[in-house]
């Protein structure tokens, strides 16, 4: 597939900046406007054209993407009357970019492949600022055939690009790392708020855990906040992470599974957005930990 045309649904952070790249590389865009129409509003200004359906947008494209933040998000756009699966042209391929879950992801490959087109999960990992460059990891899955036909535009998007397997593995694979991140990014950040509350320096625990085995890039992420004031080394919203979470344990009741880790990141994010810090960067749950030891 050279140069095809593509439909991008998502113009948040991350998917704005895989536009721009996208763009960057040729591509003839068409992409769906939402409430935040920045994203959007740049994407025309450089040649895009706006639908004002998914499925007009579907119908004029020979891939689409989606780049949202639940899985209701996705599902929404997918379904219904004006949906992406009503307009999917023959052997089109749907891409969705999002951390979904797995049992939603099989669900809609059923519906867009009795349309006669091919879903594929492809959840990313890196930043928006990765996105700009084409530097994201991708983490593809699904239909061979139809991957082969997409990976040179993956390409285009992601420095490391991974096929892992039938429809769903890409998702699942996506949780059980987001799990892993987000239960590591919340014992630093306690560990660093420990550290206050027994009068030791942050960076001198810091020098001390990251000369063994436990350093690793999210220690370094939490350091840059909890230690150098920076919380966008991790630019990810504890609302996100909570999200994630959430879903990683979906799955796990689905496959039957109890999941005992993952209540604590789950426990501490919920209560760190009820406490009104949904929004703020995960580094910064640091500040939530040292608030709590201090009563």
């Amino acid at each position: 597939m050279t140069q095809p045309t593509i439909g991008f649904i998502g113009l948040g952070l991350m998917g704005a900046a895989m536009v721009g790249r996208l763009q960057d590389k040729g591509y003839a865009l068409t992409v769906l406007g939402n409430r935040d129409r920045s994203g959007v509003e740049a994407a025309i200004a450089r040649g895009a054209t706006e639908a004002a359906t998914a499925k007009e947008l579907a119908a004029a494209c020979d891939i689409v993407m989606l780049c949202m933040g639940t899985s209701p998000q996705v599902e929404s756009r997918m379904r219904g009357d004006d949906g992406v699966i009503a307009g999917l042209k023959p052997d089109a391929v749907v891409i969705d970019f999002g951390t979904s879950l797995p049992a939603s992801t099989l669900a809609l490959g059923e519906e867009v492949a009795a349309a006669g087109a091919t879903y594929l999960d492809a959840p990313l990992g890196r930043t928006p600022s990765h996105a700009k460059d084409g530097l994201l990891n991708i983490m593809a899955s699904g239909d061979q055939a139809a991957y082969d036909r997409v990976k040179p535009v993956l390409e285009d998007l992601g420095e490391n690009v991974f096929h892992l397997g039938p429809l769903g593995s890409g998702h699942t694979i996506k949780l059980i790392n987001n799990f892993f991140a987000m239960t590591t990014a919340n014992a630093m950040a306690e560990a660093f708020a420990m550290a206050d509350a027994a009068g030791i320096p942050r960076q001198g625990l810091y020098d001390v855990m990251s000369a063994g085995p436990l350093k690793s890039g999210m220690m370094d992420f939490v350091k840059a906040y909890a230690v150098d004031g920076d919380p966008q080394m991790l630019a990810f919203a504890i609302k996100n992470g909570a999200k994630d979470v959430g879903y990683y344990r979906q799955m796990a009741a689905d496959l039957g599974a109890d999941t005992i880790m993952s209540a604590c990141a789950d426990s501490a994010l919920s209560a760190a957005i009820e406490d009104g810090r949904g929004e703020a960067m995960v580094p910064e749950m640091v500040d939530f930990y040292a608030a709590r030891f201090k009563g």
